[in-house]
Order: C-alpha cells, then structure tokens, then sequence
C-alpha cells in the first residue's frame, strides 16, 4: 500500500502539471490573440465599485441568466453545484501527492459546514443538467445550440458531480475515511447513496479498489474538462466574468468614433477579425451559444439570414482558424470577415435593424452591435457595398441633409401660419424644438410636429426650431456605415447648435435624441436632450397641460427600441396615456417595454427594401391587432409609419397615433 501510495503521488504530480500546463499553455494563446488584434488592445477600467458589484448581482445572483425561468433556473442550480464541488476536488488533488494533507483537520467546524453544503448543491446540478438534456431532447427549442460540444460538457459535468457523490459514499467506509473527522455527521445525500450501495458490506481490500477508481475518473475529467474548456462552448466559463465586470454601464450607448480625419488609417471600420479590438474579442470568448439573443431578434424571427448568436459564433471560429497569422502579426493575410462563402455575409450584416434585443437580452453582455455596425462601416466606407437602394438616401443626406432628398430650404415649411420662432429670431428660448427629418419633410411626421408644437404653445412653453439651419442628425448615415457623411451633417450640427446653446433640446423622434443625447457628445455637444414622452409627462404634472380623461379609444402601446431598449424610457408614455384616458389601463402586447419587438425601421432600415422573409412590421402588426385595441399609440415617427403600413397591409382598423398627438386632443 505504501509502495502504491508513492506511485499515486508521482502520477498524480505529472497529471496536475500536465492538465494545469497544458490549460495555462490554451490561455495563454487566448490572452495573446487579445493582445495581437489590430483594434485597441488595453483594457481601460472605470466605476470599480459598480463593476464589483456587478459580480455580485449579474453573476453570484445570476440574475441575467434568470431573465428566462426554466433553463435560468437550472443554470443557476448547475452554477452554484459545480462551484460548490471544486474545493473538494482541489483538496483531493492535493491529497492525491500529499496523502497526509485533510482540511478537516484544520478547520473541521467550518469545513464540516462546507460539506454539508457542497454535498446537496452538487445533487442539485444533477436536477439541472436532467433538464438541460430534457431540453435538448424533447423540448428542441430553435435557437438551441445542440451538438457534440454540448453534450460532451453535460456529459463531464455528470461525471465530476457523480464521482463526488461516490468518493464521499466510500469515504464513509470506516477503512476509508476512518478518523477524527466524522463524515456522516455532515453529509447527506452522499450517506444515501452510501446506504443504496451497501459500501460497508464491501471486504476492505474492494471498497478501496472502488474508492481508488472513482477518486481517479474523478480528477482525470476535472483535468479532462479544464484541458477541454478554453476551446469549447464552455470557454465563457473563463471569459463571462471579466465580461459583465467590463460591460457598458449605462443602458444608453454610443455608436464607435472612427477617426476620418486620420491620413494613416489604412482602412475605416471592421473589415476582418483581426481589426476586433480587445472587448470584440472577449464578447467572442464570454458567448455560451444559449441563442437568446437569436429568439429575440426581429430579424431571425421573420426569417432573414442574421442570427446574433451565429454571427458571434462564426467570428470566433473565423478569429481560431487565422489566429496563427493575428499572433504572427501577419495581418495582409488574414481574410475579410465578409468574403464569399463566408458566414458573415452581406445579408447578413445589412438585416440588423440595430434593435439591441441581442445585448440587452445577452446573459454575459456581449455588444453584437459593436461588431456589425463597424463590419457596415468598412463595407462602405472601403468597399462601396450596400444595398443599392440606400444609395439615393446617401445622396439626399448629402445634398440636402434629409433622406427623402426635400429642398433643406423648406425644413420649416410645417410650421406655416403656426408662429412657431426660429432660434434666430428667439436665441433666448427655454427649448430649442429639435424636430427632426421625418417631422420636418415626411407628410406623416409633419402632423406629429405640429401637434406637438399646438401642445407645447398651449402649456405657454418659450420654444423654437432651427428650421433651415436644422441638419439631418446623422442616424441615418451612421447606421447604414456611412460614418463619413455622418460625421459631416454632425459637425454642421454641432457648429449650430455650439453657436445658440440651446437651454434644453427637445426631439419628438427617439433616434434624433438618442442622437443629440449619447452621441453628440463625442463630437463637442454636450446638452440636456429630452423626448417629449419625458416633456408631456412633466407639463401634465406640473399643470401647465389639463387632460379630461376623455380619449375614448382603448389604447396599446408600442414601445420604440431607440426609446424604451436603448435609453430606458418606458414608464412616460403609459402614464401620459393613462392620464388622457381616464387611468384605464393599456392593453398591453406580450412584447412590450425594453422587451418590445421592432417594428423594422432601425438602422437605416427604413430606408431599404425588405425582401427576404416576412416583413418585420407585419408581425409587429398582428400583434398589434390581436390585442383587439381600436389605437395604437408610439412616440416615434419611424414607428408610426412602419405600424400605419403594416395595418394597412393586414387589413387591420386600428389606428395608428404618436403620444403628442393624442395629448393635443385631449388638452384644449
């Protein structure tokens, strides 16, 4: 036994330097390829206390992963377990070179209290991994990553929990776990699974052997499985904590500045993996293929090529099969991200509507668009590939400043006979009316500017407009990757609105004050920007707007992803409605609020043809109808048009309303 003892530890010994060598070795490579992508490859840190709580809230609570019940809750279950389970492996690892080594007899009270605990979470990843493999079998839900990878971890994992179970059953042997230390006193189900077995019925010389084989299968796929990890599914069990430690920490975001002014840029935005910066490629690493970003998108869901979770996926593959030239610095023979026979293709960058379902659903908070939106980027800017429609939008941004290409001289023609000031003429306005493209040209978004002007008048409010002074405020152009036009209808704004310095912006349209609010920043105007959901609800409280209660129509509301996703605003506009409508409730869609579901205008969307698949509207549309509301109310011009069409083409009866709208028949 002894001699066995000495062998024992010496095969143990090389087993930990191997598997822990070659683990540390994979890791290496991984935080190398970090270091050798072309993009920005030093980590900046910020809001420490913030982040560290986030560990506490986002990953020990797992409160992201819980966003969805039935599999959230069996993550967390197999989360907790497995974490629970690696002490007690680490101390027989030890123990298998140090034979004498036992933490019981360190500190037996507390860790008596550990096993106790270990041992029933580690039966509870069992209860979870029955209904990741229930999942996989009989419930098959689409967006589920099922292969060989999968299982092959459910299959590790099993094996490590069962064999812990196992050991510890033998450990109640006298001849095995014989001592001052009384297992029985802490373990649980162990002792069951010791009864079921009739271990102490076993002769001394079996029960050792049964010990011995299952200490070993036990260690080998701990070892087994750490070897495995760096290149599997399960790589985000390394990289999802310093993902959410480092993700963005405010729910509104700004698009990436690209340099267009900087004469040694070789290319502008993302035109192969190894231009990913350091966060690109630890979003890559952190993926756990759940496809929840893939049952949230609009784009998937109405049968277009882009799925976020495949397009993730493939970039990381695409990112493993060159990372022998990214490590070597042979960056002119890695391939374009977007090449023939790619999985990233044209369809599928230019499906994104920029809703951010895929983040803001995402359990490790990975920035897909951060990814597509500078892949956009570099597909114009370099290679003049985009969909040939958006061309003419290209050339009416860039001749007249507004999509539809409408004389910049009419801009205000809306106000007409309103005696709405221009901020020429009222430079000490208390609010500069930010009205925006589709208010100011779109015969649609004229109606909403001048009920929100009629309302803002009847709450006694000192505004004015720009009018022709007014630029596109660049959405457009930055979303579909032209950042150069974009950049130059910004800089235009800026220098305007630099020159007024306006009290307070006000925009009727989520994408102009998201915009104006998170993005103009970034290029030297910095005001307080206001969607006049926030506004409404304000004069409202403040009694400078009276509603009789008396809108009649029963009311739905289609929350504006540029509004509700992006920047959180979701509570103004149901208590607007309310207030118009007497306090009765909204009949509310199953998608609604940050959950809501697009209605396809996003990301230039709007402006090109949607010819594969179903139209996102329409199913936004029959959502729509089947709350059997007689209107339908949204703060955002792009909405109210998609809405209005997508009724339309249903034959639909709701109407189609923005808040401002409804608020200025409501007041007198």
């Amino acid at each position: 036994m002894e001699i066995y003892s000495w062998i024992k530890s010496i095969v143990m010994a090389a087993a930990l330097l191997g598997g822990f060598g070659l683990f540390f070795m994979r890791v290496r490579d991984l935080v190398l390829i970090m270091q050798s992508v072309q993009g920005e490859t030093q980590a900046k840190f910020s809001r420490i206390p913030e982040r560290i709580q986030l560990l506490f809230t986002d990953v020990l609570a797992q409160t992201n992963v819980r966003r969805k019940p039935g599999a959230g809750w069996a993550h967390t279950l197999i989360f907790f377990g497995f974490l629970a389970v690696q002490p007690h492996s680490l101390e027989l690892m030890i123990r298998g070179v140090f034979p004498g080594f036992h933490m019981a007899a360190w500190i037996p009270g507390p860790y008596g209290a550990y096993l106790f605990v270990a041992d029933i979470l580690a039966f509870l990843v069992l209860i979870g991994l029955g209904y990741a493999l229930y999942r996989r079998l009989f419930l098959k839900p689409p967006y589920l990553t099922d292969g060989l990878d999968a299982r092959l971890i459910i299959l590790f994992t099993a094996v490590i929990i069962i064999t812990f179970h196992l050991i510890n059953a033998f450990l109640l042997v006298p001849s095995i776990g014989g001592g001052s230390f009384d297992y029985a006193r802490y373990l649980t189900v162990s002792k069951a699974v010791h009864h079921i077995f009739d271990l102490n019925d076993l002769a001394a010389g079996t029960a050792r052997s049964g010990f011995e084989i299952v200490y070993w299968i036990h260690i080998l796929t701990i070892l087994g499985f750490l070897v495995y990890i760096p290149g599997s599914k399960h790589l985000h069990l390394l990289a999802a904590v310093p993902n959410v430690f480092l993700k963005p920490l405010e729910r509104s975001k700004a698009m990436i500045v690209t340099d267009i002014e900087n004469e040694e840029a070789e290319t502008f935005g993302l035109g192969k993996v190894s231009e990913l910066n350091w966060k690109n490629v630890l979003d890559l690493y952190a993926c756990t293929e759940c496809g929840r970003c893939e049952e949230q998108c609009p784009a998937d869901a109405t049968g277009k090529p882009l799925s976020p979770k495949r397009m993730i996926h493939d970039s990381k593959i695409d990112l493993f099969s060159q990372a022998k030239a990214i490590l070597g610095h042979e960056y002119d023979a890695v391939l374009p991200l977007v090449r023939e026979k790619s999985p990233v293709s044209g369809d599928v960058l230019w499906s994104c509507t920029t809703c951010r379902a895929c983040e803001d659903i995402c359990p490790v908070n990975i920035q897909h668009l951060d990814i597509i939106l500078e892949a956009r980027k570099y597909q114009v800017l370099m290679e003049s590939s985009f969909p040939p429609e958006i061309q003419e939008t290209f050339t009416n941004l860039e001749n007249q400043s507004n999509p539809w290409g409408f004389g910049s001289d009419t801009r205000a023609d809306w106000a007409k006979g309103m005696g709405v000031p221009l901020m020429s003429d009222n430079p000490e306005a208390d609010l500069l009316y930010f009205v925006g493209c589709a208010g100011s040209f779109d015969d649609r978004g004229k109606k909403i500017a001048q009920a929100m002007a009629r309302v803002l008048q009847k709450a006694g409010v000192n505004f004015a407009i720009l009018g022709e002074e007014e630029r596109c405020n660049g959405d457009v152009a930055r979303r579909a990757g032209n950042e150069y036009l974009a950049q130059m209808m910004i800089a235009e704004n800026v220098q305007t609105l630099n020159q007024y310095k306006p009290k307070k912006i006000l925009t009727a349209c989520p994408h102009c004050f998201n915009t104006l609010k998170n993005e103009y920043p970034q290029f030297g105007a910095n005001y307080d920007v206001v969607h006049h959901t926030e506004l409404l609800l304000e004069l409202l409280r403040q009694g400078k707007l009276k509603t009789d209660g008396g809108v009649t129509e029963t009311l739905t509301l289609h929350d504006s992803c540029y509004l509700g996703r992006w920047n959180g605003i979701v509570d103004a506009p149901r208590q607007i409605l309310q207030m118009a409508n007497g306090g009765r409730q909204l009949l509310e869609m199953p998608r609604n609020r940050t959950e809501g579901f697009c209605c396809g205008a996003g990301g230039a969307r709007m402006f090109m043809e949607e010819t594969i698949g179903k139209r996102i509207n329409h199913e936004r549309a029959e959502e729509v109808m089947a709350t059997g509301a007689s209107t339908v109310a949204a703060a955002c011009p792009f909405c109210i048009t998609m809405l209005r069409d997508g009724i339309n083409d249903k034959n639909g009866q709701a109407d189609v309303k923005d808040i401002a709208e409804i608020i200025d028949e409501a007041t007198s």
